[in-house]
């Protein structure tokens, strides 16, 4: 079976991990430090505060932001459901955002029609690696949550993702741009709303009882990112070789190949394609051992049981996103190729 993601871990990061293990202390710790200051650079900003997951990370920077029940949230339809979780963690009303049809973006004109009164903040997804218009929804005056879930390492015009936000946040899941097996981080310029994130994720030695959590990252997990992140510049290399692959093999078998503006610089983190045939592909590939995916299970707007979403539905109808990742091997690369081509001829 090709798998449609997997981690890219090598010695390195069992080194790591084993000196980690040997330190005796793998709970928060210096570790943690490091890592957080490494990603802060690495999205330009000044500060970071690491937490257990990307969701948590969505969810702390909500609070951080005070932002509460009577509050709203407008987030694209066209994502994983982490972000609805988060909104509704903190009891405020999730409204939903339509996206581009081509980048799979969340639409900054379809944002603007959906703010109100109580709008309090925008999550901006960069969607499968391509960096979204922060700056035209920054203009709206609503603070923006950046989700670099899957841009780490990405930027737009010549800006890292993450630089532009109130807030970003970032997941190191299995198979997101690096692994820590779980993990994510909150990064953002200002002090006070990175500290605020900090004194929530540990309950642990406070003078009041006020609610926290225990969202901590380990050492651990930290030591596994940071080997990671010395890795990035080589993974991103080797996805843009996959992506080129499949964007020359690809061309003349009726597929919308993916895009990427020239202000951009895309990492790629999924291949995602249009096709009016996926219900084939994703049968034929089931039965070949490669793993195509939709590459966001269910819009949001039919969790919520509402419409008026139609570049969402359409992505959702047409979206296949194709095996991509640094330890995809060139053999399976050629045999996904010559897959695609075959059922599409």
């Amino acid at each position: 079976m090709i798998p449609h993601s997997r981690p890219t871990l090598g010695p390195e990061e069992a080194a790591a991990a084993t000196r980690v293990l040997l330190s005796g202390q793998v709970a928060q710790g210096e570790e943690v430090g490091s890592f957080e200051e490494a990603v802060a650079s690495l999205a330009g900003v000044r500060n970071a505060a690491a937490v257990g997951s990307g969701t948590a990370a969505l969810h702390l920077a909500l609070l951080a932001l005070d932002i509460g029940a009577g509050d709203e949230v407008v987030l694209p339809s066209f994502v994983c459901t982490a972000l609805l979780n988060a909104v509704r963690y903190v009891r405020a009303t999730p409204v939903l955002a339509d996206i581009n049809g081509e980048t799979f973006n969340i639409d900054p004109r379809d944002v603007k029609r959906r703010l109100t009164k109580k709008t309090r903040a925008v999550i901006v997804p960069h969607m499968f690696g391509l960096p979204a218009d922060i700056a035209e929804i920054v203009a709206l005056g609503i603070p923006v949550v950046e989700d670099c879930a899957q841009s780490l390492g990405s930027s737009r015009q010549g800006a890292p993702t993450g630089g532009l936000g109130a807030l970003s946040v970032f997941s190191f899941y299995a198979t997101k741009v690096i692994c820590t097996g779980e993990g994510g981080m909150v990064a953002g310029n200002d002090r006070r709303l990175i500290d605020k994130v900090k004194d929530l994720r540990d309950y642990d030695g406070k003078e009041d009882g006020a609610l926290r959590y225990n969202y901590k990252l380990t050492d651990l997990q930290a030591a596994l990112g940071s080997v990671q992140l010395r890795k990035l510049p080589g993974f991103i290399a080797r996805r843009r070789a996959i992506a080129r692959r499949y964007d020359e093999s690809f061309r003349g078998y009726g597929l919308a190949l993916p895009v990427c503006p020239r202000e951009s610089e895309s990492i790629p983190y999924r291949y995602v394609v249009r096709t009016e045939r996926i219900e084939e592909l994703l049968a034929a590939g089931q039965a070949a051992g490669i793993a195509y995916r939709r590459p966001v299970f269910k819009p949001l707007h039919r969790y919520l049981g509402v419409t008026g979403y139609p570049r969402s539905e359409e992505a959702f109808r047409t979206a296949l996103s194709v095996p991509l990742y640094p330890s995809l091997e060139d053999g399976d690369v050629q045999t996904i190729v010559q897959h695609v081509q075959t059922v599409l001829r």
